[in-house]
């Protein structure tokens, strides 16, 4: 898998303002900017986006996920 498959996989499960995805095949890091997440906490956003991926994590097609996520708000004002 590559980057521009993951980050598919996580835009068709999940609306996204911003997303990126970097890694190596296996480890990798994501930074996800949604109106879903708002009200949510850091801990669901996250099962949010492994949801999205359903058992690509179980099957070890991607082995580690770190991701960032926030609310376009919150995008906005730390991008300041």
């Amino acid at each position: 898998m590559n980057a521009e498959q993951l980050q598919a996989i996580i835009a068709a499960g999940l609306a996204c303002t911003h997303l990126t995805v970097e890694g190596d095949g296996r480890h990798w890091s994501a930074v996800v900017v949604s109106d879903a997440f708002d009200g949510m906490r850091p801990i669901a956003r996250h099962q949010r986006v492994y949801a999205t991926l359903g058992q690509k994590m179980h099957t070890d097609e991607v082995h580690a996920l770190s991701m960032k996520t926030y609310t376009p708000a919150e995008w906005a004002a730390q991008a300041k």
